[in-house]
């Protein structure tokens, strides 16, 4: 019960710190784990542990899920180079340096606790970039680097820490052999979620139930990791790659599901999200008791040092990656466009890590096979959360900073082309409804009135585009959203007048407060 009373205070903690964190613009993944980390030096509060069992297999398959439903996969394709850059390459470059560094300056660490420990912090966490990057207007290409990095490097270092882990346990080791098995594991997690992706989109095609097929949305991500962990598979590249399939398959729903489906997978990331960040901020008291007895300089000069190696491995990697292939290779060149250097120096900051890391260091064993305990245990979970803290914390409240001072402005790409696309798509509309009423004669005041609204539409959309005081390209001029939303405001407090004066009842009021609630949607893009 304990627990229980524990849990929805800690939801209400979380949402309360999210509303001061918009309200003074902070990110507020950074927000809930300082309000964690300063709730967890109350006396007698209940101490709440992070299970890994629970992180992995309860919390993961959903928080990646959307990540992957909601991700454009033109975009990831097109950025699939610097994606697999960073998330292959760079975790495997973060976990040789991070070890090679702890096992020489940490005493009695040995090489394969060591590669444990850099295997740990070395993936940015696709949770943190996700909910900090989508506060922060910045250009398409390094918002779909960033969230494609983030999806897929996991599947590297949970696989490396593993190999690192088995290594400590048994004592021995083989690159080849974990080569080999690297392969398997992430091209066997990639086909098993297209499977589930491919048999999810067939079950909710023979339905048209929104409740249920949002519950087999639910089923779905859980479905793809547990069925790969079972196989030994890569459970995160099975459950992104689901989310992904389905995101592409998702205009075949009907409407009704794909609003409702949005709607709920929206307060299923909020939920877990806030949970999640704010449990990260308590796991500190129990972590330093096991590490009461060692001087505490000696291990803020640790933390110091790991976080410091953690973030300049990724800005040294970052820019000679970028530019070096370019001047070796006129090929590359061609096909490879050189970006300019204050968008790498945003992609080289923005390095948060996270929950997985988190979990990765708890799942830690306790003993090695001849019952010996792990070494260094205690040392990776400490150096594990001030990475953590360091990155998520200093790394995400200058980031927005980071971002105003290089100058670095939203390209408004997606904003030209939703609003190409609504034009077109509205023209389109128009040609067949002129097509329609030459075929079926329909009456003359039908056929006016379907055209003046569609007609109005393109008007709308041209004007947006023809202004040159709108980069952006928004859709809706100040001035129209203004009318539109006056407007929608009139509406609504008629029907509620009509329903207070049972004129109507509160079913008719629900239906009409919908209509003006997409209504009220399209005009701001939610």
């Amino acid at each position: 019960m304990v627990q229980v009373e524990s849990i929805i205070l800690l939801l209400m903690l979380a949402a309360a710190l999210v509303v001061v964190a918009n309200k003074f613009a902070i990110p507020y993944p950074v927000l809930l784990v300082l309000g964690g980390l300063a709730v967890s030096f109350i006396p007698k509060l209940p101490v709440i542990q992070l299970n890994p069992e629970l992180v992995f297999f309860l919390f993961l398959p959903p928080l990646l899920y959307p990540a992957g439903l909601f991700t454009s996969w033109r975009d990831f394709r097109r950025s699939l180079r610097p994606i697999l850059f960073l998330a292959i390459g760079l975790v495997l470059l973060t976990m040789t340096v991070v070890a090679w560094v702890a096992h020489t300056y940490i005493a009695g660490l040995p090489w394969a606790a060591a590669f444990a420990l850099g295997a740990i912090v070395s993936p940015p966490d696709a949770v943190a970039a996700e909910a900090i990057l989508k506060r922060l207007r910045v250009p398409t290409r390094i918002e779909a680097i960033l969230e494609g990095e983030s999806l897929v490097n996991d599947a590297t270092a949970l696989v490396a820490y593993q190999f690192a882990v088995a290594a400590m346990v048994t004592g021995r080791f083989s690159l080849g052999e974990a080569s080999v098995e690297f392969l398997i594991v992430a091209f066997g997690g990639v086909a098993l979620g297209l499977v589930v992706g491919y048999f999810s989109r067939w079950v909710q095609h023979q339905l048209n139930d929104p409740p249920v097929q949002i519950t087999i949305s639910l089923l779905t991500p859980f479905a793809a990791y547990l069925l790969a962990e079972h196989a030994h598979l890569s459970g995160v590249l099975s459950t992104v790659t689901a989310g992904v399939y389905l995101g592409w398959h998702s205009t075949a729903l009907p409407a009704r599901t794909r609003l409702q489906a949005q709607s709920f997978w929206e307060m299923i990331a909020f939920l877990l999200n806030g949970f999640i960040f704010i449990v990260i901020g308590l796991q500190l008291p129990e972590i330093l008791r096991a590490l009461s007895h060692e001087p505490f300089m000696r291990l803020v000069r640790y933390a110091l040092l790991i976080s410091a190696t953690v973030v300049l491995v990724r800005i040294v990697w970052v820019f000679p990656g970028t530019y070096l292939p370019g001047w070796l290779s006129r090929k590359w060149r061609a096909h490879e466009p050189r970006p300019p250097w204050r968008h790498m120096l945003l992609v080289a900051w923005a390095g948060m890590r996270g929950v997985v890391s988190l979990a990765a260091a708890f799942s830690l064993p306790l003993v090695l096979d001849d019952g010996r305990p792990f070494p260094g245990r205690s040392y990776i979970l400490f150096l594990t959360f001030c990475v953590i803290l360091t990155t998520l914390v200093f790394q995400g409240l200058t980031l927005p900073i980071l971002i105003k001072k290089l100058g670095i402005q939203d390209d408004g790409a997606a904003d030209r082309e939703e609003r190409d696309a609504r034009l077109r798509a509205n023209e389109a509309a128009v040609d067949f409804i002129e097509q329609r009423a030459l075929e079926q004669h329909l009456p003359e005041e039908v056929m006016v009135r379907v055209r003046a609204e569609y007609c109005d539409r393109i008007a709308q959309l041209e004007a947006a585009a023809g202004q040159t005081n709108n980069p952006g390209g928004e859709v809706a001029t100040p001035t129209y959203q203004r009318l539109q939303f006056g407007a929608l405001g009139v509406e609504r407090q008629t029907i509620i007048a009509l329903r207070n004066s049972d004129q109507i009842n509160d079913e008719a009021l629900r239906h009409i407060q919908r209509d003006l609630d997409l209504a009220e949607a399209r005009l701001t893009g939610d």
